[in-house]
């Protein structure tokens, strides 16, 4: 009896048990694609809801957004009842309004008592449906757009608003939205201006749109399809919507993150699940059908950038809300390496207090240093040259008199110090450096040059030392400074003498080969100028104006080759002695030489000077030329670099002439962005060059020329927009102006 007893029950729970644990089947209809973002977000929702139940879902995709032809219903009609004809489902599921419409349409053809569930449509006809005979079988979700609390929140976010802008498209979704949103702009019109735009395209909406306009603001409802019947892909709207110059409020969360700045948001996916849940609930008969709902799934949602961008007062809504794109918090962004840190602060707890413990043992030992290392002052201040006495460290342990006054330091006070807690001179760097690297190799003889307050250089002979001693295992360094600045002085005049004269040999071979080079071109030139002549003295049509053009050209030509080879073969000669020429003359007939060169390049150079001036200097003239050729090479190389590099540069080289009584000045400045400013001071040291293929020479010997055999000054610094080389020289007392 109670075994009976047992299994009858059994049984009752097993029937009652069978509608939730049976397999159910759904057939899903999608209004749209794969890949439409709204309905996979929607689908997304529904299949994380379903996933671990018995329900299998099929899929059919009408794909409507780009084809809604009453042909194409037709045809998907007739292939859905060869694919359905043999298939029973539980439930049909549509997505969207076209997947709607189209099952209530078909519904005799295509099913036979499967009970409709809609989802995402935005408004409910039930005399539609009785029309069809089937107000007990449709239950649905419906989707409401916030659309007037969303024109509320745009006010409270933009109190001195003065226009709005409605974007709805041409479809049959923007036809179900359409009354709403005539009832707001009825409701709020005379609050604001209002534009509703249905007709437009998505390149006249990014047009209208492209320029920022103070206190307007654009509602996006939606806009797939525009005025002539074009589908716009979801990425498509999106880079319009980020391409508005004013704030874009949106209805829902599909174009959140990408450009619009939010609103009170219908949640896609949230709706989907909603969706799911309500589909499991007519299968296990939780809920009796039909039954018709509004999904009110709503989050005031917002994009952090674009509300920082237009800045609008989130807060002002009173309402809980949130944002996307928010940039990382410190602690965000160094979340790994603060964990990091906490799991190893007991060691590093540990080495701090090694490191002070041996900090104090290293002072100690200092202390115990400087009590053994004293030096006799009465010797050290009797030797004539500067010495001083290092540790290891670098700190000064003591030196002679000779020393402090080279320095310019009080004696007493150097112990303990740094030679650069003290070296106030322009030298100081240079001295420190030439120091570090005798600690690198101590025994060797370096030179080092130093300048006074006046400027005024002089060059020692430095000898370091390396000492140790094995009591207090304490080392460091002892220096001498020897003045060697005569015979050093007189060296380099020597070599800069000899560097010239050498300059001056290598522009003389190179003037006698292209000598040669032009006694061979001067030939064929002859020769071509002379046959121009007998074709056209010979020609039977001698008077004719043609070939008179053509002779005068070519004579042309030849004569301007004649003297462009004549010039070249003048300037390529070195000047054998100082003669009396004039700046103006020597500037333009150094342009006049590389003019060519400068033009194709698309350079345009520009000399200015006081007109009718003549400026004589004495000193050597074509040396001079050389110097300027290699200034403006330069400034046209940089250029070129800077084009080759994608910058735009203009070109333009500015070569301007000024004097006074005394001297005349040439600048000449380029716009190729400068030099920087650390290489002021080598730029002109012999083999320094910033270019790839540069000898470093060439502005040296400019600088050899210009100073040490014109007794002039060459300087560089950065004007406006690049670099300003300047040249002084002495005038002649045979200058006149008119």
């Amino acid at each position: 009896m109670f075994t009976r007893g047992v299994l009858l029950g059994f049984y009752i729970l097993l029937m009652m048990i069978t509608p939730l644990s049976a397999s159910k089947n759904v057939l899903i209809i999608n209004s749209y694609h794969r890949g439409f973002q709204w309905s996979d977000d929607v689908i997304e929702g529904i299949e994380e809801v379903l996933y671990n139940t018995k329900v299998d879902t099929n899929f059919l995709y009408m794909d409507s957004k780009r084809i809604a032809s009453k042909e194409y219903y037709d045809e998907l009609r007739d292939l859905y009842k060869i694919q359905l004809k043999n298939r029973k489902y539980d439930l049909i599921l549509t997505i969207d309004k076209f997947a709607y419409e189209f099952a209530v349409q078909n519904y005799h053809e295509l099913f036979s008592n499967e009970p409709i569930y809609f989802t995402g449509i935005e408004q409910f006809n039930k005399e539609y449906v009785k029309r069809y005979g089937l107000e007990k079988r449709v239950s649905g979700l419906l989707e409401n757009r916030a659309i007037e609390e969303n024109i509320k929140l745009v006010f409270s976010l933009m109190p001195n608003i003065k226009k709005l802008y409605i974007v709805n498209d041409k479809s049959s979704n923007g036809d179900d939205s359409e009354p709403f949103i005539q009832n707001a702009i009825n409701k709020f019109e005379r609050k604001i201006q209002i534009e509703y735009i249905r007709k437009s395209t998505l390149d006249e909406l990014k047009e209208k749109f492209s320029q920022y306009k103070e206190n307007e603001a654009l509602f996006f409802i939606r806009f797939y399809n525009d005025k002539d019947g074009n589908f716009y892909k979801n990425s498509q709207i999106a880079s319009m919507i980020d391409a508005c110059k004013i704030p874009v409020f949106v209805t829902d969360t599909l174009f959140l993150g990408k450009g619009a700045v939010g609103g009170k948001l219908v949640l896609i996916k949230e709706l989907g699940k909603t969706t799911g849940k309500r589909v499991l609930s007519i299968l296990k008969e939780e809920i009796k059908s039909p039954v018709i709902e509004v999904d009110d799934n709503y989050a005031y949602m917002f994009d952090y950038e674009k509300v920082r961008k237009f800045k609008l007062k989130v807060q002002r809504l009173g309402k809980e809300f949130t944002f996307i794109n928010v940039p990382k918090t410190f602690f965000d962004r160094h979340r790994e390496f603060i964990d990091f840190v906490f799991v190893i602060s007991p060691f590093l707890l540990l080495l701090i207090i090694g490191l002070v413990h041996n900090l104090y043992l290293r002072i100690k030992s200092e202390k115990l240093l400087k009590e053994r290392m004293e030096f006799d002052k009465v010797l050290l201040n009797a030797i004539e040259s500067p010495i001083v006495w290092q540790d290891k460290s670098g700190k000064i342990v003591d030196s002679n008199a000779k020393f402090c006054d080279l320095m310019g330091m009080p004696c007493p006070k150097t112990k303990g110090k740094k030679l650069k807690d003290y070296i106030k001179l322009k030298s100081s760097n240079s001295l420190l450096k030439a120091l570090s690297e005798f600690m690198v190799e101590p025994n060797g003889n370096k030179e080092l040059v130093l300048e006074d307050e006046n400027d005024k250089k002089y060059i020692y002979l430095v000898n370091q030392t390396e000492y140790s001693e094995d009591v207090y295992k304490s080392s460091g360094t002892v220096t001498i400074f020897t003045d060697v600045t005569q015979e050093r002085l007189a060296q380099m005049e020597k070599k800069k003498h000899q560097e010239f004269i050498i300059q001056q040999s290598k522009l003389a071979e190179i003037g006698e080969i292209f000598s040669s080079i032009a006694h061979q071109w001067k030939a064929p030139l002859v020769e071509i100028s002379t046959i121009a002549q007998e074709h056209f003295y010979m020609s039977e049509e001698k008077n004719s104006k043609k070939n008179m053009h053509f002779a005068e050209e070519i004579m042309l030509q030849v004569r301007y080759m004649t003297e462009t080879i004549n010039d070249f073969q003048r300037f390529i000669m070195p000047s054998n002695q100082k003669t009396m020429f004039d700046i103006n003359e020597a500037v333009r007939k150094m342009m006049e030489i590389i003019r060519h060169n400068i033009k194709y390049n698309y350079i345009e150079v520009n000399i200015t000077s006081k007109k009718d001036s003549k400026l004589m200097v004495y000193g050597y003239r074509n040396e001079l030329m050389q110097t300027l050729l290699n200034i403006v090479n330069n400034a046209k190389d940089a250029i070129l670099k800077r084009r080759e590099s994608g910058e735009f540069v203009k070109g333009n080289i500015e070569i301007n002439i000024t004097s006074n009584n005394k001297e005349v000045s040439i600048d000449i400045e380029d716009d190729a962005g400068g030099i920087k400013e650390e290489n002021w001071d080598k730029i002109f040291e012999p083999y320094f060059t910033t270019k790839k293929d540069g000898h470093g020479i060439g502005l040296y010997m400019a600088k050899l020329i210009i100073e040490d055999k014109m007794n002039g000054k060459i300087s560089v610094s950065n004007g406006i927009k690049g670099a300003r080389f300047t040249i002084k020289l002495e005038l002649s007392g045979e200058n006149i102006s008119s």
